[in-house]
């Protein structure tokens, strides 16, 4: 679609995210085993046609741009493609970005350099798919300005999200960012119609409203709270309903923030069910990521006799199990588990190397972490929680190259 370009917000610095971000950015965090998260984005441009893609960083972004370099540089620019890094340009006095649109506008620049029509803007730490392609078909339909992917959830959990309301046509008449009494669909008083903060936009009244908004003092620079109410007021902005049928993705209607550590452990385990509420093995939707050419994954008998087992586990390459127990939890590259370890519930980065007679249950390790034998981490909370970051939930972070005292 040589008439749209697509910009991916991947800046923010993800403190929620902590301790998985204090390295790096929260589109770079491992998950599901193998991916990074901006690969999900990207492999929706990538099958939607979307060869035209900003990618704007800001914070801890060395990793985030290395994996793009190794894992993303197969555009071709002489078809007019490409995916392009863009830190911080400080054309505007020096500033940083100061919120959603205030990113864009600082490289409105770039955007008006290009023959688009037309801007796809999408975030960079969402997990989920999606045919872009055909929710661009539906704003030229509408002969929209702005189109906003939206999905149903439960209105106890709207205040999290900008809540819109709409006509039967799918006109949107109101929009707030974050309400604390967030309005109700109609035709299901527990649900609210949230932005999933994707949307596109006519590039001439993008620039337009963007360098208008640039000059108001009073303003926050964000799409949801000054942007959005301003434009339905006097353009026509439409909704897109994300778990429609249109498109060539298989109808999961799976999106997930993984903000949190508990939203970020959550999705990993969904990949665990024994039917997905993603389905990672569409043959024709494949997830598209750098991948170091490990050997294969393979399981070990211990000297004492044990036999390495993995039960309903995402198991990556490089991994090798003398001896230990895996359950219930997601692998990643390179990974070591030793005699008698037992891992429950938990994600390893890559690196992890898991001593004899370990016992983790609960846990998230980030990379190159060595556990000494015997170290029992999520069965006492209270002394983990003299060394390591617990979620709300129980869920026990270990840092990038923790040192256990020995």
């Amino acid at each position: 679609m040589q008439d749209t370009l697509a910009v991916i917000l991947a800046g923010g610095m993800g403190s929620r995210l902590s301790p998985l971000t204090d390295d790096r950015a929260k589109p770079a965090v491992p998950f599901g085993g193998k991916y990074r998260i901006i690969d999900f984005t990207l492999t929706n441009c990538l099958h939607s046609g979307l060869r035209q893609i900003l990618v704007l960083t800001q914070y801890k972004s060395h990793s985030l741009q290395k994996h793009l370099r190794d894992g993303w540089s197969i555009f071709n620019p002489e078809l007019g493609e490409f995916i392009t890094v863009v830190p911080p340009q400080m054309r505007g006095g020096g500033k940083w970005y100061e919120g959603t649109a205030d990113a864009i506008y600082h490289n409105l620049w770039l955007l008006t350099r290009s023959d688009a029509k037309y801007v796809v803007v999408l975030s960079g730490d969402h997990v989920y798919r999606m045919d872009y392609a055909a929710m661009l078909e539906e704003h030229k339909r509408n002969e929209a300005t702005l189109t906003i992917a939206c999905m149903a959830v439960p209105r106890e959990d709207a205040h999290e999200f900008g809540v819109m309301t709409t006509t039967t046509d799918q006109r949107i008449v109101e929009f707030s960012e974050k309400p604390t009494d967030p309005a109700s669909i109609p035709s299901n008083p527990d649900k609210s119609l949230a932005s999933m903060g994707i949307y596109i936009f006519n590039i001439d009244v993008l620039t337009q409203i963007l360098n208008e908004d640039a000059d108001n003092r009073d303003s926050d620079h964000d799409f949801g709270k000054d942007i959005i109410p301003k434009l339905i007021q006097s353009h026509p902005v439409y909704a897109y309903d994300f778990c429609s049928d249109k498109g060539r993705v298989a109808r999961d209607c799976y999106w997930r923030d993984v903000g949190t550590i508990d939203s970020f452990y959550q999705a990993n385990m969904d990949l665990l069910e024994p039917i997905p509420p993603m389905n990672l093995y569409q043959a024709d939707w494949a997830v598209r990521t750098y991948e170091v050419q490990y050997p294969p994954a393979r399981t070990v008998s211990s000297a004492t006799g044990n036999e390495g087992i993995f039960i309903n586990s995402l198991v990556a390459n490089g991994v090798v199990n003398s001896g230990g127990s895996v359950q219930h939890s997601v692998v990643s590259n390179n990974v070591r588990i030793h005699d008698s370890a037992t891992i429950v519930d938990s994600i390893l980065f890559d690196g992890v190397d898991v001593g004899e007679g370990c016992q983790l249950v609960n846990c998230i390790i980030d990379k190159h972490v060595q556990i000494p034998p015997h170290t029992q981490i999520g069965l006492n909370r209270i002394e983990d929680a003299k060394r390591f970051h617990i979620s709300d939930k129980g869920i026990v972070v270990i840092p990038e190259s923790y040192q256990f005292d020995v």
